[in-house]
């Protein structure tokens, strides 16, 4: 039978607790440095800067792309927005769709006008804004802003013609080929 007395005794219960307060030193250490490399990765973020640390994760792509989005550099903050997409989960994807939407929703707000061919452009980007949000909400049924923005963006797209319906009373290209009068 093993002596527990042996197995506890004083110099074993020295050595035991030195390498245990030596480990707990060393994570101690570490922690502190990841504290200061988090803040130094919110402040950078804050203020739009490339952040130092974690230049590949998700957090910094999304950051950067919602500070290019917010200053109108709508192109690179798509292109960031693509790259992280693939990284997230399903809520994270979601948020990502969502900025897209927004992005441009807002374009497309900002172009709308009169002209036939700004029209046009403003009409292309509200379907592409309502493709985003369509994804958004694929991703995150739960993702209120999405479906408030659908729903206002719904109302403000013409509604889609139905093909060879137009003006006139012809049928166009939905019944041209069937014959007309009895067999």
């Amino acid at each position: 039978m093993v002596n527990i007395k042996s197995l506890f005794s004083v110099k074993k219960l020295t050595w035991f607790l030195v390498f245990l307060s030596l480990v707990s030193l060393l994570a101690s250490i570490y922690t502190f440095n990841r504290i200061r490399q988090i803040d130094a990765f919110n402040e950078a973020v804050t203020l739009g800067k490339t952040p130092q640390t974690d230049k590949q994760s998700f957090e910094a792509k999304f950051a950067t792309a919602l500070y290019l989005a917010k200053k109108e550099r709508y192109k690179e903050a798509t292109l960031l927005f693509t790259q992280a997409l693939p990284k997230g989960d399903a809520s994270q994807k979601s948020a990502i769709n969502y900025n897209i939407g927004n992005m441009f929703f807002l374009r497309g707000l900002a172009i709308n006008g009169t002209n036939n061919t700004v029209r046009d452009e403003a009409e292309y980007l509200l379907r592409q804004a309502k493709a985003a949000y369509v994804s958004s909400l694929k991703n995150d049924n739960s993702h209120w802003d999405a479906r408030h923005n659908l729903d206002r963006l719904l109302t403000m797209l013409p509604s889609t013609p139905t093909p060879g319906v137009g003006e006139s009373d012809t049928p166009g290209l939905i019944m041209g080929n069937i014959p007309v009068g009895l067999p």
